[in-house]
């Protein structure tokens, strides 16, 4: 497999662990978190959660596959680039 395809895996796990970060610390925890900072504090409805907060859980959850895909990739990419050993 070529170089630049490992190299793409890297800057996008990197990106996507410092995206992860900083959308779990925006997420409500039980003293209100930083979330209602930016407007996720707001009056809920009857289902128990805004809809800030329920795209916030998107993203959280769509960042949090993308890094997982990365590292999977990167795994079987160093799998198959690197010589087996005896």
């Amino acid at each position: 497999m070529p170089m630049w395809f490992a190299y793409t895996l890297i800057v996008l796990l990197v990106i996507t662990s410092i995206l992860l970060t900083l959308l779990i610390l925006l997420h409500r925890g039980k003293g209100g978190g930083m979330s209602s900072m930016f407007g996720g504090g707001v009056t809920s409805s009857l289902a128990g959660s805004s809809v800030a907060e329920k795209n916030l859980d998107r993203y959280t959850v769509l960042v949090g596959i993308v890094w997982f895909a990365c590292i999977v990739g990167l795994g079987l990419w160093l799998r198959l680039a690197l010589p087996a050993s005896s």
